[in-house]
């Protein structure tokens, strides 16, 4: 089994058509993901692919999203934490910050998540999530 980076998964999902190593470097990708390698993803890459996608390229949240749930389909690739990262994917969708999501999901087996966070308080409230996230006051 060969664990992926981040720039392998990025080059895989995102096209760079103006950047010619970018291009060049997207064909190597496509040609391991489309191999019969056996591939292993860090939770920690999960999360920087993410941000990569979201922070670097601009990408929307729903393609964000769609790329997590293809990788999480691919039957050479098992995710660290696949359960976790479905959850905040899905949680994602509905409007929550994709890192606050991973770390509430993460807290699965906790009674809550206590945080300074009010975005991520108010979030995990609306969409009705548990563990609760628990504004922590003085």
């Amino acid at each position: 089994m060969i664990a992926l980076d981040t720039n392998i998964l990025a080059r895989f999902y995102v096209e760079d058509e103006a950047d010619a190593e970018a291009k060049r470097q997207r064909a190597l990708a496509r040609a391991v993901m489309d191999s019969d390698g056996s591939f292993f993803v860090p939770l920690s890459v999960i999360q920087e692919l993410e941000w990569v996608m979201r922070g670097a390229y601009g990408i929307e949240r729903k393609e964000v999203a769609d790329a997590l749930d293809h990788l999480l389909g691919l039957p050479n690739v098992d995710v660290d934490a696949a359960a976790a990262v479905r959850s905040a994917t899905a949680w994602h969708r509905r409007g929550m910050d994709f890192s606050d999501a991973l770390h509430l999901a993460l807290s699965a087996a906790c009674s809550e998540l206590a945080t300074f966070d009010r975005s991520l308080t108010k979030q995990a409230r609306r969409l009705g999530l548990n563990p609760a996230a628990t504004m922590l006051t003085a």
